[in-house]
């Protein structure tokens, strides 16, 4: 038991002077110092638990041991510890020769209590902080510019390195809240709806680099879940194109961010008289991205071919009347209930005008399964609550 006592003290020591140090060079890169403290310690955790090198209850131990010696230390229970540890190991095969031997760990461990500077020195160098290698398509600026618990919701809710990857890069692009990322990973499941949206951007928009943002920018499918058909108290059947209209314009902000960065909304049936022929454009939007207006024509029921005939006449009125000298040509997206995407694909070859076919969800349509794995509607509304609170601040 006192051999134990004495190898978790000195867990504690190496660990309180990593903090201390940690902090003194906190106001050069708060964020990017933390993440390479926590890397270092979950190294060092992993190190000593997976080894066995320390007993069962080591890290409430040493957690409780830390807050009695840096009273008001904050973000290092328990569950933190254990995070610090998950980090690590999701992260190791970044850094060049990560593995770190036992021996270097606890080098320092046996100096004598009166030798500090010494001490800690030796300590400083026992957990070695992230030490990131130049490896060829790794988002570094992105990784370290994110939050510790964005980074560890990721890790609890996307198991493949390219997939938390892709979310990393949506954190550093679209700042969403720790409480939302977790519900944008599950239920909008952006990642495996990327690219996949049938459109003919590259046949219609002649620079490929701009095809092919245009393809990155839109899924193939949206959880519009601003939209609550039960709340309306309407079945299926009765609602219509223009309820799920109203109900995006009034959620405008939560449509935008939906569809991602660089929207500005400029309005919802906007007319514009061709030729003595009246036309209303469902919604219609600018892209800063992409230079662009874009057009979202709502279809509440399954594709149809003459949707295309309908998008691309208001696509020829908008590049005729309403587009720039500076701007690039509209897009339009098709946005419906049901579509056999390979079929709107094989139609859209012909059409001249970028455009494509999503599909959308509402919150009542949700997979059961998905809506057992979120929080409880009560804590739903409160972070709306909350959120709507910020908004209005």
């Amino acid at each position: 038991m006192a051999d134990d006592i004495r190898k978790y003290q000195s867990a504690v020591d190496i660990i309180k002077t990593a903090i201390l140090q940690s902090q003194a060079r906190a106001a050069k890169a708060v964020n990017q110092e933390q993440l390479a403290l926590y890397y270092g310690i979950g190294r060092y955790i992993s190190a000593n638990t997976r080894n066995k090198n320390w007993g069962t209850g080591a890290i409430e131990t040493i957690s409780k041991r830390l807050r009695l010696e840096l009273p008001g230390l904050r973000g290092f229970g328990v569950s933190s510890l254990k995070n610090m540890r998950i980090f690590y190991e999701a992260w190791q095969m970044i850094e060049p020769n990560s593995p770190i031997a036992i021996g270097e760990l606890e080098d320092g461990a046996s100096r004598q209590e009166g030798e500090m500077k010494e001490a800690s020195d030796n300590q400083g160098n026992a957990i070695r902080q992230l030490q990131l290698a130049n490896l060829p398509n790794f988002p570094l600026a992105e990784f370290l510019s994110i939050s510790f618990t964005h980074h560890i919701r990721i890790l609890e809710n996307a198991k493949e390195t390219d997939e938390r990857l892709f979310y990393i890069r949506y954190c550093h692009n679209y700042k969403p809240t720790t409480d939302d990322l977790p519900g944008i990973i599950k239920r909008q499941d952006l990642y495996h709806h990327q690219d996949k949206m049938p459109n003919n951007f590259l046949a219609t928009i002649p620079d490929y680099k701009q095809a092919y943002r245009a393809i990155r920018m839109f899924k193939d499918e949206y959880l519009l879940d601003f939209i609550n058909v039960e709340e309306l108290g309407m079945h299926d059947e009765d609602i219509d194109e223009s309820v799920i209209e109203s109900n995006i314009v009034h959620n405008v902000k939560n449509f935008i961010m939906t569809f991602g960065r660089g929207f500005t909304f400029s309005g919802s049936q906007v007319h514009f008289d061709k030729l003595g022929h009246d036309h209303w454009i469902d919604l219609l939007f600018f892209n800063r991205d992409l230079n662009r207006t874009v057009v979202f024509e709502l279809k509440n029921g399954k594709f149809k071919v003459a949707y295309l005939a309908q998008l691309s006449a208001y696509l020829r009125i908008l590049n005729d009347d309403d587009r720039r000298d500076h701007e690039e040509a509209p897009i339009g997206i098709i946005l419906c209930k049901e579509a056999d995407k390979d079929y709107a694909g094989y139609i859209m070859q012909d059409f001249r005008q970028p455009m494509g076919v999503a599909t959308y969800k509402t919150a009542d349509e949700m997979d059961p399964e998905l809506l057992k794995a979120l929080p409880p509607k009560e804590e739903l509304q409160r972070v709306f609550v909350e959120s709507s609170k910020k908004d209005r601040e």
